[in-house]
């Protein structure tokens, strides 16, 4: 990177601008040094001045608390930023990759917030948060269906902007709406549309990523090993991702939409247990995800669909494929697409679509959540040991969600991109616990009933490995020595996200990462310099 010509005078100017305290672990100069470095190596450094937020900044907590969902890491005692950058253009976030590595602080990517371990904005080593909130502009051109997002734009504005141009293009992505695209892409991406068009990541064709060396690269400078990467491997494991092209998909004009609930006395049981070999079968256009929750004295399975098409082309389907459900006519109601992604958010009919571009949270509680892939039915026994952990006190507002695959996930290779859960999945399970009680014990009571519920659920899942979803980040499944990790103890937790695709995403690391400035407790490691010679030594021996 080139210098800019600075005064004298300049490190005092820059002392006095973001004075801040110091946290211990960070060495006595970290701070000065690392905004000097700013200035110096940004085009503007009046501009730099105004994205940057230090604790002394009055809109410091503001910042760093607006995109936090999980407030088990919202508290006093969790690890805060040396500073917070919220960039304008990509060339402040090379300087910021620059004097990050320069002055050995970390860095951590947050454009949502949504990491479930939080790992977008907190970290054990001195760091620096860079915030893409600020990058958030959509380009849609209809005509050749594809559009270019910025990271810091969540799905809702996304849907928004799509459906300004056209009522019968969408993007096959996620249902929550303040969800940032940038973790959301480059963790897979599900969504309504995913069993007829795949992953999010299956419907990228071109990405903008700043790498550990400040350079800007488009898919044709990257290279094709680094591009399948950043699609389901986890972005920020490679560097800051600041764009995606996207392929726009159809979608009906029409859509029509049920939820049917049904509890225990109302044959739930049994209506779960004949979905799991009904929901991955069903024709593509048409999705049944079950939602599981307490109810009163009882435990209730939502059946929650939506459907490309018209009422009259659904009912008759259903009745053929699943007539258990004894789904009625005025269960249903038909829509727009857009209408509908404000149903599956689980917004009231009839709200207005532009609560999409509202980027505020729709909760804020203690969470925690876990994940699993099943691969054979489970029986009415082991559901009903479901159910029976739904009636402790820790289970009030916990859930489950189960979503079905089959469709095109059926269709595309477990190696076209990082994530590998393709043919032979039933379906996926979310397990989530809330709660808003305050402090450790509370939270170390409703994780253990997840752990509970997660151990229960070993005989009926997949197995060697049990599978993991990233996008559901889970650091019990392992995590990352603080220092240089192996291949071996990564892959504890690295293939059960990827399964066979951990391996190649360590050598995409390796090349394009080796000194591993991008790291994370789950971030891919490169190889080690002693498991390089080993690799080298075999393959000289062969």
């Amino acid at each position: 990177m080139k210098t800019s010509p600075i005064s004298l005078l300049l490190p005092i100017f820059i002392l006095l601008l973001f004075p801040f305290p110091i946290p211990l672990e960070a060495s006595p100069h970290a701070h000065g040094d690392f905004l000097q470095c700013l200035s110096l190596h940004s085009p503007n450094s009046t501009s730099i001045s105004q994205v940057i937020y230090t604790p002394n900044n009055s809109s410091f907590s503001s910042i760093l608390d607006f995109s936090i969902r999980n407030l088990r890491f919202a508290s006093p005692s969790t690890p805060k930023p040396l500073v917070i950058v919220t960039p304008v253009h990509e060339s402040q976030i090379q300087a910021t990759v620059y004097c990050c590595k320069t002055h050995g602080i970390q860095i951590r990517v947050r454009s949502g917030g949504h990491d479930y371990e939080g790992l977008s904005y907190v970290s054990e080593s001195p760091f620096v948060v860079v915030d893409l909130i600020n990058l958030r502009s959509i380009t849609i051109d209809a005509e050749n269906k594809t559009a270019w997002v910025q990271t810091g734009a969540t799905i809702g504005e996304l849907y928004y902007r799509i459906a300004e141009k056209s009522k019968t293009l969408s993007f096959p992505a996620g249902a929550c709406p303040t969800v940032g695209v940038g973790g959301h892409f480059s963790g897979g991406g599900f969504g309504a549309l995913f069993r007829k068009y795949g992953l999010a990541a299956d419907n990228i064709i071109d990405a903008r990523i700043i790498n550990a060396d400040g350079d800007v690269l488009d898919r044709e400078c990257m290279g094709e090993d680094l591009f399948w990467a950043i699609r389901g491997g986890g972005g920020a494991s490679f560097g800051i991702i600041t764009a995606w092209k996207l392929n726009l998909v159809d979608v009906t004009s029409t859509v029509t939409v049920f939820t049917v609930d049904r509890t225990l006395e109302q044959n739930a049981t049994m209506l779960v247990h004949q979905w799991q070999s009904i929901g991955h079968a069903l024709p593509e256009n048409l999705l049944i995800a079950i939602f599981v929750r307490k109810a009163n004295s009882t435990v209730r399975a939502s059946f929650i669909s939506i459907f490309l098409g018209e009422v009259d082309e659904l009912i008759p389907l259903v009745e053929e494929r699943f007539p258990q459900l004894g789904l009625r006519k005025e269960d249903c109601t038909e829509m727009s697409y857009i209408e509908s992604a404000l149903y599956v958010a689980e917004f009231p009919i009839g709200e207005p679509i532009d609560v999409l571009l509202d980027r505020t949270p729709l909760t804020r509680n203690y969470f925690k959540a876990k994940s699993d892939f099943v691969n054979e039915p489970i029986s009415e026994t082991g559901l009903e040991g479901i159910w029976e952990r739904f009636y402790e006190g820790e289970a009030e507002t916990a859930e489950l969600i189960f979503s079905p695959d089959g469709g095109k996930m059926e269709e595309i290779s477990e190696s076209a991109i990082p994530y590998p859960h393709r043919a032979g999945t039933l379906y996926k399970i979310q397990y989530l616990v809330y709660w808003e009680e305050e402090g450790i014990k509370a939270s170390e009571r409703y994780i253990d009933w997840i752990r509970r519920l997660y151990s229960y659920m070993t005989p009926y899942v997949s197995k060697s490995p049990r599978a993991a979803y990233l996008n559901y980040r889970d650091l019990d499944i392992g995590v990352n020595n603080k220092g240089n990790t192996s291949y071996e103890q990564a892959s504890v937790w690295g293939t059960k996200y990827f399964k066979g695709n951990f391996q190649r995403l360590v050598q995409v690391k390796t090349m394009v990462d080796p000194g591993n400035f991008f790291r994370s407790e789950q971030s891919i490691p490169p190889f080690t310099s002693k498991e390089r010679k080993s690799k080298s030594k075999r393959k000289s021996i062969l």
